[in-house]
């Protein structure tokens, strides 16, 4: 297997089929519960997407024929649009589908490429930390005081600030299991899950 993960198999005969190689054993019930977290927050990214573009025809539509002041259809749909991005994010990064330089590894060599594709991961792994803990200090103090946008409708901000603490500790997480991984690999010889 490449050095992106999959999503688990469908079948329990391999359940650790999709764990990156070099993953140490400690590591695999995180990397597995990681897939199937990342499984579900796809799924609810799928769903989050199609309410989105559903909200928005109406929105449009409402607009347009009816001459209505559609206040709460706009925030909906940016909620459900926050939740898709940060909650799908871990899954993209564990099939290594968020940008990168991919041009430099057929250039560089392994060794070296392995190095730069860890200090990535560790510069990765430092911002999106800091990102889901200041994340959670918003979310905390968005439902302890209260606040709502400045809307008529006036949802409350502690959901945006939910699902971005929630999309970014996965990542987090994510970008954590794959460094120490990424490590095992570059330093010796690969332990089996």
């Amino acid at each position: 297997m490449s050095g992106a993960a999959s999503l688990p198999p469908e079948s329990a005969a391999e359940p650790f089929a999709f764990v990156e190689p070099g993953t140490p054993r400690v590591l695999v019930p995180v990397a597995w519960a990681l897939a199937w977290a990342n499984r579900a927050m796809v799924a609810l990214g799928m769903v989050a997407l199609l309410l989105a573009s559903l909200v928005l025809t109406s929105s449009v539509l409402s607009r347009y024929f009816l001459k209505a002041s559609t206040d709460w259809q706009d925030e909906t749909a940016v909620f459900l649009l926050v939740g898709a991005t940060f909650l799908a994010s871990a899954f993209v990064q564990s099939i290594r589908g968020h940008v990168g330089i991919e041009a430099l590894s057929t250039f560089l060599p392994r060794n070296i490429d392995a190095a730069r594709r860890i200090a990535v991961d560790a510069i990765c792994l430092a911002f999106c930390a800091l990102f889901a803990w200041k994340s959670w200090t918003l979310m905390h103090e968005a439902a302890v005081d209260h606040m709502t946008t400045n809307s008529t409708w006036g949802p409350p901000l502690w959901i945006p600030y939910f699902l971005m603490s929630l999309g970014m500790t996965l990542l987090a997480l994510q970008l954590l299991v794959q460094l120490v991984a990424g490590i095992n690999r570059w330093h010796g010889p690969v332990e089996k899950g």
